[in-house]
């Protein structure tokens, strides 16, 4: 499921790895942008392994230091965080939007669903990320497209009108059943979003000051098709996706603004979608990853140790910011202001 993949005759399950990973929290905190200020500005959602803290030191060994997490691969102690979807009624007032599981991984508690890719002809080798590696795709600033041609593209938003569908089971994602910001109509069967990490490295900086430098996207070609890397960032990583599920079915058209406006907003006060962000902290336990890429695994990976969706659900981690987040509220958490 490339960027530009997963087409009819294209990639399938065996194709990547792809896993659950259940809520680990959700809070104001943000260990990649601001570290160790609590509470951070807006809400995140997260999943992935116990040692998830407001500061997270790029020197500490977080398989060592995380007990347990939230997906199934149990070697893999990342943390995966993206913002958080409200529903903003009539009156003002905003209604968190639960997250839903995805298709194959229905007994999943909220969270994503996780990617890692090796090129799909079987034969080129990645490097998989080293200890301490993080990096971010989008920002919350945007109100609208990312300037970076890339990066805008590498986010996509699909609006589920019947169950799973009607676009087909392989559409490219991204392609015409999709949209870059929110869907103008309701979604009564969820709302998915897509973030597509960038696949190339400087081989030198696990981090850059905006989180973003030390990674690009293809100079050639993408990561479904024969690629180059720029030869400013020529070690070739795995590709990373989030595919993040709200369900929205609760929020019917009765219930939108008079105008026909989309009611959507995303937790840093966007409600173009155009702000939708992904962080990644890398966390894997020792060469794990390394050993999957080089097997070219799909959902089935013999090299991993893996884990029941049921025992990722019993991971979870309490929240140091401690506020309403759920039911009907005035403001977003933090205060954060609608803005176009």
């Amino acid at each position: 499921m490339g960027q530009n993949g997963s087409v009819p005759g294209g990639p399938t399950f065996n194709d990547f790895l792809r896993f659950s990973c259940s809520e680990l929290n959700i809070q104001r905190i943000d260990p990649l942008v601001t570290p160790g200020i609590v509470p951070s500005p807006h809400l995140h959602q997260f999943v992935g392994g116990n040692a998830l803290a407001s500061n997270m030191d790029p020197s500490m060994n977080i398989s060592s230091v995380a007990t347990c997490t939230t997906c199934t691969f149990s070697e893999d102690f990342s943390n995966y965080w993206t913002a958080v979807l409200f529903f903003r009624a009539r009156n003002g007032s905003f209604h968190r939007v639960p997250l839903m599981a995805n298709l194959g991984l229905e007994n999943q508690r909220g969270g994503m669903t996780v990617y890692y890719t090796a090129p799909y002809d079987k034969k080129t080798k990645v490097t998989a990320f080293k200890p301490g590696f993080r990096m971010l795709i989008g920002d919350p600033a945007y109100r609208q497209p990312s300037p970076n041609a890339e990066e805008f593209q590498s986010i996509a938003f699909r609006c589920f009108t019947t169950p799973w569908g009607p676009a087909p089971a392989n559409s490219e994602i991204g392609g015409s059943w999709d949209t870059r910001n929110f869907p103008t109509e309701p979604c009564p069967y969820g709302l998915r979003v897509n973030n597509f990490f960038p696949t190339c490295w400087d081989g030198v900086n696990t981090d850059s000051p905006n989180h973003k430098d030390h990674v690009a996207y293809p100079s050639k070609g993408t990561f479904a098709t024969e690629w180059e890397c720029p030869s400013t960032h020529p070690v070739k990583l795995p590709q990373i996706l989030y595919e993040t599920i709200w369900n929205t079915s609760a929020y019917d058209k009765s219930m939108w603004p008079t105008d026909g406006s989309q009611p959507f907003v995303f937790s840093m006060g966007d409600p173009t979608g155009y702000g939708w962000h992904g962080d990644y902290l890398f966390g894997w336990k020792g060469d794990a990853l390394q050993r999957a890429m080089d097997n070219f695994c799909g959902v089935d990976c013999p090299v991993l140790e893996k884990q029941t969706v049921e025992k990722a659900n019993e991971c979870s981690k309490a929240p140091v910011v401690n506020e309403d987040v759920d039911g009907w509220i005035e403001s977003l958490p933090g205060g954060a202001p609608v803005t176009y």
